[in-house]
């Protein structure tokens, strides 16, 4: 099959012929019909996760249709429509007896700890746990796009953030997550403002319901309080970054709640948590990571009913050839707005 490739942590990314997977003893795999390329690959590509095993393909975020089905599955056959969140729990462990799939300790990443989605074809293991099957109603490239930065933006607001009507909103950084989490926040009845340094950015956020956009700058806190009159009830930190999550929590109104979303690398969290005003304001502080699979229905609903438009989000549709091109892009100027979705089934 052909796969976007690279054979070491920082080594330019190819695509190439590599051998057809076969499928575990309790896995499937899987088709690739679309995947979408997010920041996250950027990060295990700078070897801030698991990547370990080269030649290495990335892709996290993928749907597409079962191709062979391992003798211990019972749930999933070839030709079934599915998607699958970043996390593959193990389904057997304490954690995931509790529910918790998407913070399994023995979780296996597609596109870190092995082998992902930039491919024709993928292996995924413990596949009656791991798959959502997809409704007719939702497309391939939708489905994709909701694999990371969707689902995880689901989980901080609607779960882990307790979002609801009526509550002030404020998403730092408006990127894929960021964005996502503007539309599930106004979707759940939020008044949501932005911070984002990029215009395009601000701009692509109050399209899609944002209330107001602020950039930073030394007055951003008194900016925040203004505009949600008195500090939100829940900030979220989309970006991963020491200032921007302090200014999140800093801005919060008391008994305030603060998701922390995006990464902090090892080395660079530097103080950024105030603990003085999480104790003065009875403050929350909370991570969230991912979605399990058994949380994906409600997601799902969502967007069947229209309330959440999850395709407004994609802003590219390119073919696997052009993965490698528009990976470069990512962080810089040049990187074009909204999700960029692969096209990478097999002929």
């Amino acid at each position: 099959m052909r796969a976007v490739q690279y054979d070491a942590i920082g080594a330019p990314w190819r695509v190439g012929d590599v051998l057809d997977p076969t499928p575990p003893e309790d896995g499937v795999v899987l088709k690739v019909e679309a995947a979408g390329l997010c920041r996250s690959d950027w990060h295990g590509w700078h070897g801030h996760d698991n990547v370990s095993v080269f030649p290495h393909v990335p892709g996290h975020e993928f749907a597409g249709t079962v191709a062979a089905v391992g003798p211990g599955v019972t749930r999933w056959r070839e030709g079934d429509r599915v998607t699958v969140p970043f996390v593959c729990a193990c389904g057997r462990c304490l954690v995931c007896e509790s529910g918790n799939h998407q913070v399994c300790p023995h979780q296996w990443q597609p596109g870190f700890d092995g082998w992902g989605g930039f491919a024709e074809y993928v292996a995924l293991p413990a596949a009656d746990v791991n798959l959502v099957r997809l409704p007719a109603s939702i497309g391939f490239e939708v489905a994709a796009a909701l694999g990371c930065r969707v689902a995880t933006a689901y989980r901080a607001v609607a779960t882990i953030g307790r979002a609801n009507a009526g509550d002030s909103v404020v998403v730092h950084g408006a990127g894929g997550v960021g964005l996502a989490a503007v539309m599930i926040a106004r979707a759940l009845g939020g008044r949501v403002v932005v911070v984002d340094p990029s215009e395009d950015a601000r701009e692509a956020a109050l399209g899609l319901g944002a209330a107001a956009a602020l950039a930073p700058g030394d007055d951003l806190l008194d900016a925040i309080v203004e505009a949600t009159d008195g500090g939100p009830t829940l900030s979220l930190d989309a970006i991963g970054d020491s200032a921007t999550c302090r200014a999140s929590i800093e801005s919060l109104r008391p008994r305030g709640r603060h998701v922390q979303v995006g990464l902090l690398p090892a080395g660079t969290a530097v103080d950024p948590v105030p603990m003085h005003r999480v104790v003065a304001r009875e403050l929350e502080v909370l991570g969230s990571h991912g979605l399990a699979a058994h949380d994906y229905p409600e997601l799902l609903q969502l967007v069947e009913s229209g309330r959440l438009r999850p395709d407004l989000l994609i802003g590219q549709t390119i073919e696997l050839d052009g993965v490698p091109d528009a990976f470069a892009l990512i962080g810089t100027p040049d990187q074009p707005p909204g999700i960029t979705v692969v096209r990478a089934s097999a002929t």
